[in-house]
């Protein structure tokens, strides 16, 4: 009884693990069709869909094998029943065309436990050249890793604050115009909103004292100007008394002698 619920439910787990792989492989052969054939329409957020996907079945495989009614898979062997070297249609059509034959050449790559013979080698001397590291090397060799992580750290830290002093001076623009202003401006250039008639004097020259923009209409000092026609004039002295000008500016005497004289 014992060993045919054990047998049971590994058969269970094994329908699981399969089912959670399959979605896995089915998910990385979407994601590599995507980028071969839509590289060209294929934006970043959709790619990272993709990819939050794959790690969405990697964690659900991950909490199946990892559950309490999975038999540990690292205490099963596989045996191969029947060795030959001819064409086996179930196992193509298992292995989706990958495996052709279960061959003696074949069955040390497919069901191996160790490593290869290379890559254990490897790391045979990667272990014996940690195991006869001294102390004092292997603190160095800390030391110099921390020292390079450290300031890595610090750059990347420097960078986020540099960009989020930028992101917040962007949100924290200075306003260097007024709407209100505008509108004001736009009113008084084309429908003449706000503008004061300019005061003439006697002679037909306009008063000097009078300060702002003036709007004169015709009169006797602008002999031949159409009828219903504006003139905007500024105040010289309103300016000079508002805002006096450091610059200073010479101005020739237009009696001078004509070099052409008529």
């Amino acid at each position: 009884m014992q060993q045919a619920r054990e047998e049971k439910q590994l058969e269970t787990a094994l329908e699981g693990i399969i089912q959670r792989v399959n979605d896995l492989k089915s998910s990385i052969a979407a994601m590599i069709y995507k980028v071969e054939n839509e590289y060209e329409t294929l934006n970043w957020p959709t790619f990272l869909d993709n990819y939050a996907l794959l790690s969405g079945h990697l964690t659900s495989l991950s909490k199946l094998l990892n559950h309490d009614k999975c038999p540990p898979l690292r205490n099963l062997t596989v045996l191969p029943l029947i060795l030959s070297p001819e064409r086996d249609e179930q196992l193509v059509q298992t292995t989706e065309g990958r495996v052709t034959t279960f061959a003696h050449d074949l069955v040390p790559d497919y069901l191996r436990t160790k490593l290869e013979p290379m890559a254990e080698n490897k790391m045979l001397q990667l272990e014996h050249k940690a195991a006869t590291l001294t102390y004092e090397n292997a603190q160095k060799q800390i030391t110099a890793y921390q020292k390079v992580v450290s300031h890595v750290w610090d750059i990347v830290n420097k960078a986020r604050e540099e960009w989020e002093v930028e992101s917040s001076s962007r949100g924290n623009t200075q306003q260097n115009s007024s709407v209100a202003d505008t509108h004001l401006l736009v009113a008084a250039v084309g429908m003449g909103k706000g503008l004061k008639q300019m005061v003439t004097n006697p002679n037909g020259q306009p008063n000097q004292n009078s300060g702002g923009i003036m709007v004169a209409p015709q009169g006797p000092g602008r002999p031949g100007a159409p009828p219903g026609q504006v003139s905007i004039a500024s105040s010289t002295q309103g300016i000079m008394n508002k805002a006096p000008s450091a610059i200073k500016t010479n101005i020739k005497s237009a009696t001078q002698i004509h070099p052409y004289g008529r």
